[in-house]
């Protein structure tokens, strides 16, 4: 089945909004001293017709885990949950 134009527009906007999301991640992770070498768009998700784009945070060794779990511990508590 083909899409049509509509359809086209609404998966190019999905594939924009994951990219920013992604941006958005990296930058926030970035801030924090946490990389994630992985961080991208999840490529099966954008093969589907129509694409439904995902995020893929991939692997990391155990000590980006620990970087990032300490990092969003201390977001919590500044928040004061």
């Amino acid at each position: 089945m083909r899409m049509g134009i509509a359809e086209r527009m609404a998966s190019a906007e999905r594939i924009r909004e994951a990219e920013q999301a992604c941006d958005e991640l990296r930058a926030a992770l970035t801030e924090v001293g946490v990389t994630l070498p992985s961080l991208g768009l999840d490529c099966v998700s954008l093969a589907a017709d129509p694409p439904y784009p995902l995020v893929e945070l991939g692997r990391c060794a155990p000590g980006t885990a620990r970087q990032l779990a300490e990092a969003l511990s201390a977001g919590v508590r500044a928040e004061g949950r």
